[in-house]
């Protein structure tokens, strides 16, 4: 049952994942792509990792239903999730711009 909140989610993670992949469309090189490989691939494993442990702890109400811990689960994974994409945004626009312009100036030496 654990594995049910991923599942469920798990159109919405390969959606997410495309347009962060997709998106800027330029410039695409090897090293973005490495890039963009190990960030979704570390979004992927860490929503896991937070899937299992909010299944794992539950809900500490002892009346709520069972549902509760699916949804609980669930939430952590999207948390998880986002937060690696977010955290990789943020990251991957400078690295691109920095990688432009060290781009930029070895064309402008190289041509003098």
């Amino acid at each position: 049952m654990a594995w049910l909140s991923l599942l469920l989610f798990l159109p919405w993670f390969v959606l997410l994942g495309a347009l962060y992949w997709l998106f800027p469309r330029q410039p695409r090189h090897a090293a973005r792509r490495a890039f963009d490989a190990i960030a979704l691939l570390l979004a992927f494993v860490l929503s896991i990792a937070a899937m299992l442990w909010g299944h794992h702890i539950g809900v500490v109400q002892s009346d709520a239903g069972p549902i509760w811990r699916q949804v609980l689960a669930v939430l952590y994974a999207y948390g998880a999730f986002l937060a690696v994409l977010v955290g990789a945004i943020l990251l991957r626009t400078p690295w691109l711009a920095q990688r432009a312009t060290k781009a930029a100036s070895k064309r402008a030496g190289g041509s003098s």
